[in-house]
C-alpha cells in the first residue's frame, strides 16, 4: 500500500518513496535522549510515534527499516550533572572518580538502561532499532565533519572553540529550511556556545565547545591548532547519521521544538560538509500537554512513565491513548482519557476473546473472507494515509459494532482475527489467547494496582513493587507471581 507522509521540508503530505526502492528498504533517524534524568512522558510521545511510523512501514506498506535512534551522552547538561561533586550523581550509580570521562559515561549509562527500560514498557523494543549508538563513541567522525565543513568555508575557530558560519552558508544556501526565521534579528560574527537556544538567538552556533575547567574534553586538530573541548549537541547527529546510515537517508523524526535549532543546524552543517542534502523526509510529532496545561514541575503536572506506573497506570494505556491520537496534533494526557482508552481497549479483547471462540481458536488471513479484507483496506488506508490513528480506530469500533462476533461464522471469526492479528503488528496492545478463567471478582482499582506492580518489578523497583503489594493486601488481595506474569487471590 502506498505510504503518505507529511514532509516538514515541505510543508505538504507527499507519497512516500524510498531512496533505496529496489532493496525495498527504508532508513530512519530519530533523535533520542539525553540521558540525564528519566524521560517524561512528553519525550515518550516522541519516541512512540517513530515507532508506530516504523511498524506501518514494515506492516502496511511492505519495507525493510533500518532505525536508528541515538543517545545523547554529551552535552551542557550531562556534563553539568556528571560533574565531580554534583547534586544529580546517585548513589546507584557508584563512586565517583578523578576521571571525568568515566564519570560521564557511569552516569550516562545508568540512565540510557533507564530509558530502554521505559521505553519497553512502552513497548517499544530494544529489538526494532538498527542501531542505538552513543555520541561519544563518534567522536572522530564528527571532528572529521567539522574539518569538512572549515575546508569549505563554513567554520572558523575563536576564543578556543569553532562555530559554524551562517552569515557565509546564507550566502551559500537557504537557512531556514524546516522554520520560518526571523532574520531581523540575525547579527552576523555574534556567537553562541549553548547547546539550546531559541529561535531569536539566530547566530552562528558552536561545533567544537572549548574545554572549560571540570570538564572532559577530546583534542581536536582544526586548521594547524590543537583544540581541546567537546562536540557541540547540533554536530552530534549529523555525524552518526552519516556513518551509520549515509547520506542522504529516507526520514528523519523528532518533536516540532527540534525544528530549531537543532535540525535545522543539522541540515546546514550536513550540507555543507558532506555536499547533499541529508534526509528526504522531516517528520516532526506536536507537544504533549497534560491536562490541558503545558507540563511543568511547578503545576504538578510534570510526569514520568515511572510516576504513572506509581499511580497504577498500565504503559499499554498510555501506548493506546497516544496511538489514538494523530502525530501532528497536540496531544493533551488527562487521566479520564487513560480511563476512556482503557475501557477501548478492553472492549476490542473482549471481541477477540468473542472472535477466538467462534473460530475454535482458528487465524487465518484476512483475505480469506470479504468483510476482514474490507476491514484491512480501511483501517491501513488511513494508516497509510500519514498515520491517521484516530480515522483508523474510528473504522475499527464501527466495524465491531456493526459485526458482533455473535454473527460471524466461524470463517468470518478466524479471517477477521487474521487481520486484528496484523493489526496489533503496529499497536501491540491485545492478547490473542483464549478468554482467561473468570475465578475471581477483582475490583478495577486492584487489577491496575497489580498491573502496575508487576511492571515496577520488571523495571527492577523493587521498592515501588513492594509498596503496591502492600496497597494490593490492604485492599484483601494478595498478588503472587507466575512464570507468565501474576496472578491475584483472595487474601
Amino acid at each position: 500500500m502506498q505510504i503518505h507522509l507529511s514532509n516538514t521540508l515541505t510543508r505538504s503530505v507527499e507519497p512516500f518513496k524510498a531512496i533505496r526502492e529496489t532493496e525495498n528498504l527504508v532508513t530512519i533517524y530519530s533523535c533520542g535522549p539525553t540521558v540525564y534524568n528519566y524521560a517524561h512522558i512528553g519525550n515518550m510521545r516522541a519516541f512512540l510515534f517513530p515507532d508506530i511510523l516504523q511498524r506501518v512501514l514494515r506492516v502496511v506498506g511492505g519495507y525493510d527499516v533500518r532505525w536508528v535512534m541515538n543517545i545523547t551522552d554529551i552535552d551542557d547538561k550531562t556534563i553539568r550533572d556528571s560533574a565531580l561533586g554534583s547534586a544529580a550523581w546517585r548513589t546507584e550509580i557508584g563512586e565517583q572518580t578523578s576521571d571525568l570521562k568515566q564519570n560521564l559515561r557511569r552516569f550516562t549509562q545508568f540512565y540510557t538502561e533507564e530509558f530502554v527500560s521505559d521505553i519497553e514498557a512502552l513497548l517499544i523494543h530494544r529489538k526494532g532499532f538498527y542501531q542505538m549508538p552513543f555520541a561519544t563513541d563518534y567522536i572522530p567522525q564528527m571532528q572529521d565533519l567539522i574539518r569538512r565543513i572549515g575546508a569549505k568555508g563554513f567554520a572558523y575557530e575563536r576564543g578556543g572553540s569553532v562555530y559554524f558560519n551562517v552569515g557565509e552558508w546564507r550566502n551559500a544556501d537557504k537557512y531556514g529550511k524546516l522554520f520560518n526565521i526571523d532574520f531581523e534579528n540575525f547579527q552576523e560574527g555574534v556567537r553562541i556556545d549553548a547547546d539550546e537556544y531559541e529561535r531569536e538567538s539566530v547566530s552562528d552556533f558552536v561545533l567544537w565547545k572549548g574545554q572549560k575547567e571540570g570538564e572532559p574534553a577530546w583534542d581536536l586538530e582544526f586548521e594547524g591548532k590543537t583544540i581541546p573541548g567537546r562536540p557541540g549537541w547540533h554536530i552530534e547527529c549529523s555525524a552518526m547519521e552519516y556513518e551509520i546510515l549515509g547520506v542522504p537517508f529516507d526520514i528523519h523524526t523528532g518533536g516540532v521544538d527540534l525544528c530549531f535549532p537543532h535540525h535545522e543546524d543539522e541540515i546546514a552543517q550536513s550540507k555543507a560538509g558532506y555536499g547533499v542534502e541529508p534526509v528526504n523526509y522531516w517528520c516532526h510529532n506536536e507537544f504533549l500537554e497534560v491536562e490541558g496545561e503545558k507540563m511543568s514541575k511547578s503545576k504538578g503536572n510534570f510526569f514520568t512513565l515511572r510516576d504513572l506506573i506509581a499511580k497504577g497506570v498500565d504503559p499499554v494505556d498510555v501506548r493506546w491513548l497516544m496511538f489514538s491520537t494523530h502525530y501532528a496534533s497536540r496531544m493533551n494526557f488527562t487521566f479520564g482519557g487513560l480511563e476512556s482508552g482503557r475501557k477501548a481497549r478492553f472492549r476490542v479483547q473482549e471481541y477477540i476473546y468473542d472472535l477466538w471462540e467462534r473460530s475454535g481458536g482458528t487465524i487465518t488471513p484476512s483475505g480469506d473472507h470479504a468483510s476482514a479484507q474490507a476491514l484491512r483496506n480501511a483501517i491501513f488506508g488511513e494508516l497509510a494515509n500519514d498515520l491517521q490513528t484516530p480515522k483508523a480506530l474510528a473504522e475499527l469500533f464501527t466495524f465491531v459494532n456493526r459485526h458482533p462476533a455473535s454473527g460471524t461464522d466461524a470463517a468470518e471469526a478466524a479471517s477477521v482475527l487474521g487481520f486484528l492479528k496484523e493489526l496489533n503488528e503496529i499497536v501491540e496492545v491485545w492478547q490473542f489467547t483464549p478468554r482467561p478463567a473468570q475465578t475471581l471478582d477483582v475490583p478495577a482499582e486492584v487489577q491496575q494496582l497489580a498491573e502496575a506492580r508487576w511492571q515496577a518489578k520488571k523495571s527492577k523497583n523493587f521498592a515501588e513493587s513492594d509498596r503496591l503489594r502492600g496497597e494490593i493486601a490492604a485492599r484483601g488481595f494478595v498478588v503472587k507471581d507466575t512464570k507468565d506474569g501474576f496472578a491475584l487471590e483472595k487474601a
